[in-house]
């Protein structure tokens, strides 16, 4: 028996059921869900950097773990803090699906001029109000079938959501056009899962790294270096992207780090073969080579 912590959305428990599967497959003889209420799933109207960003979403799954109520915690990678809490350890990442935005409603090479988009992402607001300054924007919260329904009734032109959330449920359609990274650089470690457990339950361990994706881990980790040399809970708009040739090849990671207007961003693209090499030292290109610091002034 291998018990699952997950909240209790339809994404959410499609990513802990991929994980279970993934166990299945590598010999557990039962799983079982524990679903559990975060932060984020309780305030559906705030923007989430205000009421606290990265870790609204699992902070109450981890402690589930540590409480002993669960064996493992599975989460969209992307929402994890890049700090790992004590008593955890981040055993697995499977198999990436497509890390890009989307939007929904409108192409984007359709957009009319004035197009009102939806979205609670400072760091997709500020990257299409850079590639196109006549947009406005409307905040957007909520599960992804509430952000397909609130498109309609709050009068977006178009919304904005991670292409991997409609794939896996099965919500592609016509109405959906998938965002070139050099028009949208993804989140930090989007489109991957993540799943941790507790630090000293060697027999879970085994097993999920058994379920490891190497490339995708590689990939995450370099992402999240990139993210954690920015300062982990960073409120500017930040993205990046890693590409790794092979499970033990080299990596290039594209980063972005942006102000929260759009009216300056800055990147950056970085080779090499160790993940938290490549992520450190483009997020310190992007601070001291670029004048990203002046950004994070700004707002500090």
């Amino acid at each position: 028996m291998i018990r699952i912590a997950t909240r209790a959305s339809a994404l959410a428990r499609w990513q802990a059921e991929r994980v279970g599967a993934l166990l299945g497959e590598s010999g557990a003889r039962e799983v079982e869900y524990v679903l559990v209420s975060t932060t984020g799933d309780r305030d559906q109207t705030s923007d989430l950097h205000v009421i606290g960003g990265q870790g609204v979403f699992t902070k109450e799954v981890q402690q589930a773990v540590l409480d002993g109520a669960a064996d493992v915690a599975v989460h969209s990678a992307k929402d994890l803090p890049t700090a790992t809490p004590p008593g955890l350890v981040l055993a697995t990442v499977p198999e990436r699906a497509d890390p890009r935005d989307a939007l929904v409603g409108a192409g984007f090479e359709g957009l009319v001029a004035g197009a009102r988009i939806g979205t609670g992402s400072v760091r997709r607001r500020a990257q299409l109000a850079a590639a196109r300054p006549d947009l406005t924007f409307g905040p957007l919260r909520g599960n992804i079938q509430t952000r397909l329904r609130k498109r309609e009734e709050l009068g977006y032109d178009a919304i904005v959501v991670a292409y991997a959330a409609l794939e896996r449920l099965g919500l592609v359609d016509n109405s959906v056009d998938v965002l070139d990274v050099n028009v949208m650089l993804p989140q930090v470690a989007q489109g991957a899962l993540a799943a941790e457990c507790r630090a000293d339950d060697a027999r879970t361990i085994a097993r999920l790294r058994a379920i490891d994706d190497r490339i995708a881990h590689r990939a995450v980790d370099t992402e999240r270096a990139f993210l954690a040399e920015l300062g982990g809970g960073c409120d500017l708009p930040c993205g990046a992207l890693a590409r790794v040739g092979g499970p033990d090849g080299g990596i290039v990671l594209d980063a972005l780090l942006a102000s929260l207007d759009g009216h300056v961003v800055l990147r950056t693209r970085v080779a090499g073969d160790d993940p938290v090499d490549v992520g450190t030292t483009a997020a310190l290109d992007l601070l001291d080579g670029k004048g990203g610091r002046a950004l994070m002034d700004d707002v500090a």
